[in-house]
C-alpha cells in the first residue's frame, strides 16, 4: 500500500473542510467541470439580451401608438409584450387605453382578471377584479368568463361566502343576469343552470336540519331551478332530467328511474317535451354551426340561416342570444351587426338593450357610416338627451368612412334630428354649426346633387326656423364664394377636369340661389341676385333665361 509521501501531490493534499458526500458539499473549484463559468455566463448574457430586446420593441409599439392610437393590432401585440415581461403597472395601463378604444375578447378579460388575482387576494383588490368581470361579460357573451365570474364573487365576496342575507341576496341576482344573458345558449347554456343549482344546493347543506321551514323554502328554490331549466331547449335535456328524478329521489319523493316520467309533474313534462322538440329543430343548425370550422364566411352564412329560423319562431329572446353568440365569434361583421341592430329597432325597442348593442356595434364596426346614421336615429326613438346624442355624433365624424357619401349622411341625421327637436328648446345655432362645419369639411369633395341639397336644406332651414331671410340668402352667397374660389384656385393645366366640372356645378347652385330669391325674397333681392351671378365667370353664359327687371 502506498504511503502519503509516494501518493502524487495532489492527491495528498487534505480534503476541504466540511467535505464529504453530503447534498451541501461545496465542490471544490478544481472539480468543476470544465466550461461551467463559461455556459453560465453565455446564460446571462443571452438573457440580458432577451430583456434588452423586448424592451426595446416594447418602446417601439409604445411609439407607434402615441402616433396611432387606432391601431388595435398593436394595442394587443402591446399588450403581450408587457405580459410576457411581467410589467403589471404598465400592463394594466396598456389595458384600460386599449379599452377606451376597442373592445376586448372574452380571453383578454379572462387574462387581466387572473393576473389581477395573482397579484392581490385582498379585500381591497376585490371591488376591482370584480368590475373587471362585470365589464368583460358587458362586451361579448362568454359562458366561460360569465362562469369565472360567478365562481370569483362566489370565492372571494366575503357576504357570499359567509351567506349573510345581503350576500345571498348578489349572487343569486348575479346568476340571474347569467341566466338572462347566457341561459338560452343552446350547446352552452347548461353550465349556468348547473352552476346556478350547485350553489342553491350548497346553500342547502348549510341550512340546519332542525329549521324545516327555512329547508323547505329552499327545496322549493332548487326544484323550481331544476323546472325552469327543464323548460328550455339545451343540450343533453335527458341528463338533466334524469339528475331532477335522483334529486327528488333525495328528498324523499320516490320514483322510477326507469320510466322517463315518473314522479315529474305534469306541467313539467308538458314543457319539457315542448323544450325538447324545440331542441330537435334547432339541433340542425347547432351542428351546422360547429361543422362551419374557422372559416368566418362559412359560419357568417350558418349564422344568418340560423338568425333567419329563430326571427321566423317569434322569441325576441331567442334571437338576442343568437345575434350575441354570432357577434362573439364575428365582432367584425358589420352584416351581424347591422341585422342584430336593425331586428332591436323593429321589434325590442328596449332602451337600454337598444343603446347597449349600438354602443357595442360602433365600437367593433367603427367603419360603417350606415350603423352610425341608425345610432343616431335610434336615439332619438328613445328620447336620449343631447349631451348624449352630441357625444356619438362626434364619435362618428371622428372615424374613417370610406366614402364622403357616409360623412354627408351622417351630419345630415344630426341636421333632421336638431330639427325635429327645435321645440324641446334646442337653440337654433346648434343647426347652423353643424350646417356650417358640414359645408367646411364636405364642399369640396360632394358630388352637385348633395351640395345643392345641403345648401337648400341649409337656405330653408335658416328661413323657416331661423326666420331670417338674410341669413337664409347669405348660405347662397357664401356657396357660390367658396365654389368659386375653389375652383379658381384650381386652375392649372393639371387640374383642368376640375374646372370643366365647375361649368356644370356653379351654374346650378347660381340658378338655385336665384330660385330662392324668387320664392322667398323682394324684387330686388332677386334682381340683386341675377345681377351679381350675372358676373360669375362660370355662369354668365348660360343666364339668359334670366331678365333684370
Amino acid at each position: 500500500m502506498a504511503t502519503e509521501e509516494e501518493l502524487p501531490e495532489a492527491a495528498a493534499a487534505p480534503a476541504p473542510a466540511g467535505g464529504g458526500g453530503g447534498d451541501d458539499a461545496e465542490m471544490p473549484d478544481a472539480a468543476v467541470p470544465s466550461g461551467s463559468h463559461s455556459d453560465s455566463s453565455d446564460s446571462d448574457s443571452d438573457d440580458e439580451a432577451a430583456t434588452a430586446a423586448a424592451e426595446l420593441r416594447i418602446q417601439a409599439l409604445e411609439k407607434t401608438l402615441q402616433e396611432q392610437p387606432l391601431d388595435y393590432e398593436t394595442h394587443v401585440q402591446y399588450i403581450q409584450c408587457l405580459r410576457k415581461a411581467g410589467n403589471i403597472e404598465k400592463l394594466r395601463v396598456a389595458r384600460e387605453e386599449m379599452n377606451k378604444y376597442f373592445p376586448l375578447t372574452p380571453k383578454m378579460w379572462q387574462e387581466w382578471a387572473k393576473d389581477e388575482i395573482s397579484l392581490s387576494s385582498s379585500e381591497e383588490s376585490f371591488g376591482d377584479i370584480e368590475k373587471i368581470y362585470g365589464h368583460g361579460v358587458q362586451e361579448y357573451l362568454s359562458i366561460k368568463l360569465w362562469r369565472d365570474y360567478l365562481d370569483y364573487v362566489e370565492e372571494h365576496d366575503h357576504s357570499v361566502s359567509q351567506c349573510t342575507p345581503s350576500g345571498l341576496s348578489k349572487m343569486r341576482n348575479l346568476f340571474e343576469s347569467a341566466i338572462t344573458a347566457g341561459g338560452l345558449h343552446v350547446t352552452e347554456g347548461s353550465k349556468l343552470w348547473a352552476a346556478y343549482r350547485e350553489y342553491e344546493m350548497a346553500i342547502l347543506i348549510t341550512i340546519a336540519d332542525a329549521n324545516d321551514e327555512e329547508r323547505e323554502k329552499q327545496v322549493q328554490r332548487i326544484r323550481m331551478l331544476f323546472h325552469r331549466q327543464l323548460s328550455v331547449p339545451l343540450a343533453d335535456m335527458e341528463s338533466t332530467l334524469a339528475e331532477y328524478k335522483s334529486w327528488e329521489a333525495e328528498q324523499g319523493n320516490a320514483n322510477d328511474p326507469g320510466a322517463d316520467f315518473d314522479g315529474v309533474p305534469s306541467n313539467v313534462v308538458s314543457a319539457y317535451k315542448k323544450a325538447n322538440d324545440m331542441y330537435n329543430e334547432r339541433k340542425q343548425y347547432e351542428d351546422q354551426l360547429s361543422n362551419a370550422g374557422t372559416f368566418e364566411g362559412d359560419k357568417l352564412q350558418q349564422f344568418m340561416k340560423y338568425i333567419k329560423f329563430e326571427e321566423a319562431s317569434g322569441d325576441p329572446a331567442r334571437v338576442q342570444v343568437l345575434y350575441e353568440r354570432a357577434v362573439s365569434e364575428l365582432p367584425v361583421s358589420s352584416d351581424i351587426w347591422m341585422g342584430y341592430t336593425s331586428y332591436l329597432d323593429r321589434t325590442l325597442k328596449v332602451p337600454s338593450v337598444v343603446r347597449s348593442v349600438y354602443y357595442r356595434a360602433t365600437r367593433n364596426c367603427t367603419w360603417v357610416g350606415e350603423l352610425w346614421v341608425h345610432y343616431l336615429l335610434s336615439l332619438e326613438r328613445i328620447r336620449a338627451s343631447e349631451e348624449e346624442l352630441q357625444h356619438v355624433f362626434e364619435r362618428a365624424i371622428q372615424c374613417t368612412f370610406s366614402t364622403i357619401q357616409e360623412y354627408f349622411n351622417i351630419y345630415l341625421t344630426r341636421v333632421h334630428g336638431l330639427r325635429r327637436r327645435i321645440s324641446d328648446g334646442l337653440d337654433f345655432q346648434l343647426i347652423r354649426q353643424t350646417l356650417t362645419d358640414a359645408a367646411e369639411f364636405l364642399s369640396s369633395q360632394l358630388s352637385t346633387k348633395e351640395l345643392l341639397r345641403l345648401y337648400a336644406y341649409w337656405a330653408k332651414l335658416e328661413l323657416s326656423l331661423g326666420k331670417d331671410l338674410s341669413a337664409a340668402r347669405g348660405v347662397w352667397e357664401n356657396a357660390i364664394k367658396k365654389r368659386f374660389s375653389f375652383y379658381s384656385a384650381s386652375s392649372s393645366v393639371v387640374l383642368l377636369p376640375d374646372i370643366v366640372k365647375s361649368s356644370i356645378i356653379l351654374p346650378e347652385i347660381c340658378y338655385s340661389w336665384i330660385r330662392f330669391e324668387e320664392e322667398n325674397g323682394t324684387l330686388d333681392d332677386y334682381d340683386l341676385a341675377v345681377k351679381k351671378v350675372f358676373f360669375c365667370p362660370f355662369c354668365s353664359l348660360g343666364l339668359s333665361g334670366f331678365k333684370l327687371a
